[in-house]
């Protein structure tokens, strides 16, 4: 018998939904795969616009600490 490892998602899926869990084990598909798909772009969408703030973010600390810099430069003149 080969092992099978039970990945973090198959967990959150149970807990979720025994039943739904169980169906996707013995082969059934989802009859609404337009949502999952709506909601898998949308997290998508999320994840990029999460990745750009984060860069935007990153780089107003930069700005900021680049400034103080330049002010305590200019004021030990």
């Amino acid at each position: 018998m080969k092992e099978r490892w039970i990945k973090a998602s198959e967990i959150g899926e149970y807990l979720y939904c025994q039943r739904a869990w169980w169906y996707r084990l013995q082969g059934f598909s989802s009859t609404n795969v337009q949502e999952l798909e709506q909601g898998t772009e949308h997290h998508l969408q999320h994840s990029r616009g999460l990745s750009i703030a984060t860069r935007y973010r990153t780089l107003a600390f930069l700005i900021i600490v680049t400034a103080v810099a330049m002010l305590i430069l200019q004021i030990m003149q």
